[in-house]
C-alpha cells in the first residue's frame, strides 16, 4: 500500500475512496453527496486528484489480494490503522469522518464495510465524542 504525507489531500482522500469501495461497488448517490458535500474543496484535491487516488487504492487493494476483487474490498485492521495514522490534524479528522458517513447514508443503506471504515476511523481517532453529539435539525450528527 503507497503512502501519502501525513494530513495530505491524498491521505485523507483515500479515507474517503476506501468507504467509496467498501460495500464492493461505486454508487452514483455516493458520488453525488461527495459533490453535495462540497468535499473536494474541503479536502484541497480537484475531482480529477481525488479520481486518481481512488483508482490507486483499487491498484494496491488488486496488488494485495492477488488480484480477487472480492477479498479487496476486506482490509486488515492493522491496515487501516496505518491508513488513519496518516491523519493527525483533528479538524481534518473530523471532516473527514463526516464525509464519510455522509458516502456511507447516500443510498440509504450503510454497509457492514463502510461501517468498518466508520468504526475504525472513531476508534483510531478517538472521536467518539464527536458520534454522540445530537444533530441539529438538517445537520448530521458529525457537523
Amino acid at each position: 500500500m503507497r503512502t501519502y504525507p501525513t494530513n495530505s489531500p491524498q491521505s485523507a482522500s483515500r479515507i474517503i475512496a476506501l468507504t467509496l469501495l467498501a460495500d464492493g461497488h461505486l454508487s452514483p448517490a455516493e458520488l453525488h453527496a461527495l459533490d453535495h458535500a462540497d468535499a473536494y474543496r474541503q479536502l484541497g484535491i480537484s475531482r480529477h486528484e481525488m479520481q486518481r487516488v481512488l483508482q490507486d487504492l483499487c491498484e494496491d487493494l488488486l496488488l494485495a489480494h492477488q488480484s480477487r476483487w472480492s477479498d479487496a474490498c476486506h482490509i486488515e485492521p492493522q491496515t487501516i490503522a496505518q491508513l488513519m495514522a496518516e491523519i493527525e490534524d483533528p479538524t481534518l479528522r473530523a471532516n473527514v469522518l463526516a464525509l464519510c458517513v455522509a458516502v456511507a447514508e447516500a443510498d440509504d443503506h450503510v454497509a457492514d464495510g463502510e461501517s468498518i471504515v466508520i468504526s475504525s476511523a472513531v476508534e483510531n481517532w478517538g472521536l467518539h465524542r464527536q458520534m454522540l453529539v445530537e444533530p441539529q435539525r438538517g445537520e448530521t450528527c458529525l457537523q
